[in-house]
């Protein structure tokens, strides 16, 4: 996925769930953050980050948080509006050959008892319809390990329900964690920080949810899903 032109400064901090303030070229200016998690390990002040400007010159904030270093050398794409393409470009290039016989994908697509929209629909003559939840991981310890959440999820432990229900009735479920950054090994569930996300994916699992993962190569000019990462859930 390429980007459009960034532009790197420092954070100076990220005043709340949507705000961070950074400074460029000896000024600070406020820039949306796209991401409403804790963004834990993310959002260290004196971090490189990158800015995209506002498409909407009549925007409030006229720049929104890209990209940050968050150890030395390590970029990390936090926009979680980005997955989803991301997931969908990867499946397109063959990157999960699980998936590689569907020829029909749908955005956003409402489904479910609890009033949810799927990321991906997939759909593919003589082929069960396959629904594709997409989760943003940022976060990660122990020299290589992501993990998902970075924050409680009860959102992420509906989601899991909902694809367990669609099991059942006999289509496809699939969960893909979208690995923003490239010095991640392997994907392992959070559960020191949500035990009942832990506990929901496991029975997920148990019912026929399938679970990817794809690790990126992020840079200022694009971000590009390259890898196929192991997921372990013990």
């Amino acid at each position: 996925m390429r980007l459009p032109p960034l532009t790197e400064g420092r954070l100076v901090q990220r005043r709340n769930r949507f705000v961070a303030e950074v400074e460029l070229d000896g000024r600070v200016v406020e820039a949306h953050c796209p991401n409403t998690g804790s963004m834990l390990g993310c959002k260290a002040p004196g971090s490189r980050v990158w800015l995209s400007p506002a498409e909407n010159p009549e925007r409030k904030l006229r720049w929104t948080w890209e990209i940050v270093e968050a150890l030395p050398g390590v970029l990390v794409g936090l926009h979680t509006g980005r997955p989803n393409g991301l997931v969908e470009e990867a499946l397109r290039a063959g990157r999960l050959t699980e998936l590689a016989h569907y020829t029909e994908y749908r955005r956003e697509v409402r489904y479910g008892r609890e009033n949810s929209r799927i990321d991906l629909l997939l759909q593919g003559e003589g082929l069960p319809p396959c629904y594709v939840e997409v989760k943003n991981v940022t976060a990660a310890v122990n020299g290589g390990v992501g993990f998902f959440p970075d924050a409680v999820t009860e959102r992420g432990a509906k989601h899991l329900r909902e694809m367990m229900a669609v099991v059942a009735q006999g289509a496809r479920a699939v969960l893909v964690f979208c690995v923003q950054r490239g010095d991640v090994r392997e994907v392992q569930p959070a559960d020191h920080i949500d035990p009942v996300y832990g506990r929901t994916l496991r029975e997920a699992l148990a019912a026929g949810v399938e679970v990817y993962a794809l690790g990126a190569e992020v840079e200022p000019a694009a971000i590009v899903l390259d890898r196929r990462l192991p997921v372990l859930i013990r």
